[in-house]
């Protein structure tokens, strides 16, 4: 209902004398472009989307060089979001874009799309590309308005969908390991760390690289990725991990304590230009 009250903010309706008829068919007869503008937007608020949709087209089809159907276009876009017509909802903000893009309620069309590739986002056992496009497209949002309100939410599912495509690297980067395909299973697990990094799996995709390095025999860089992984996640179970890994295999303890002049942000990135 957030998106609902941030659409129905941009085009709050005065008030209109018409009088809406309960057949549906009276929307496609021709009539005044206030009368069924008014008709569209209550059947949407009454949640019969797929029909208020159909409505709104009919306004712009009827009316196309009026106002309101400018706004209808937007407004058939909402309703079939609404009914979980994600394609259709797409095409019709991308029209509105298109034909209007200095329109001041371009940004919500930008956020729109990027919603509907974002309710769309399977598990990470499942294809990714609806999370690559939602990515995309959010990342549109926050470039073309980054004051805006769109861009501060977009900002957040951003972080959600980035964790998303690390998940995915992960899931299939641990199925290489155990299927023995061990340096696949490390470019996978490098991935996450270089493309994904301020992500919750890069702490495991460490715990990872240490696994794949210790059973190729690479020790000193199996021992070098858990110092990293120490020196930044010093609490994480996965560097307990990494580190009885290491002991039980009789490799020196890793050192969780950065060199002199690498204590920073950039630490992490830095070294694992170094390793392997």
């Amino acid at each position: 209902m957030t998106l609902y009250r941030r659409f129905a903010a941009l085009f709050a309706l005065v008030t209109l004398a018409a009088c809406a008829s309960d057949d549906p068919e009276i929307a496609y007869v021709e009539r005044p472009v206030e009368t069924l503008y008014l008709e569209a937007h209550d059947t949407l608020e009454e949640r019969r989307y797929d029909e208020a949709a159909a409505r709104f087209d009919e306004v712009e089809r009827q009316h196309p060089y009026s106002e309101w159907a400018r706004r209808s276009m937007l407004m058939a876009a909402f309703a079939n979001y609404q009914a979980n017509r994600y394609n259709e909802a797409i095409a019709d903000a991308e029209r509105f874009i298109n034909l209007h893009p200095g329109n001041q309620s371009a940004p919500y069309a930008y956020y729109l799309i990027a919603q509907c590739h974002f309710e769309r986002i399977l598990d990470v056992g499942r294809d990714q590309g609806h999370t690559q496009r939602a990515l995309d497209a959010l990342q549109q949002v926050v470039r073309r308005y980054p004051d805006s309100d769109y861009a501060r939410d977009a900002r957040l599912k951003i972080d959600m969908t980035r964790d998303q495509l690390a998940g995915k690297e992960m899931s299939i980067g641990r199925f290489y390991l155990k299927n023995g395909q061990t340096l696949a299973a490390i470019n996978r697990f490098k991935a996450v760390i270089n493309d994904y990094e301020t992500t919750t799996h890069t702490p495991e995709a460490m715990h990872r690289l240490v696994e794949s390095y210790v059973s190729l025999g690479v020790n000193e860089e199996a021992r070098q990725v858990a110092s990293v992984l120490g020196y930044n996640y010093p609490g994480s179970p996965w560097y307990e991990d990494s580190y009885e890994l290491l002991t039980d295999r009789g490799i020196a303890a890793p050192d969780a304590n950065a060199p002199d002049g690498e204590r920073d942000g950039n630490f992490l990135t830095r070294a694992f230009g170094r390793i392997f």
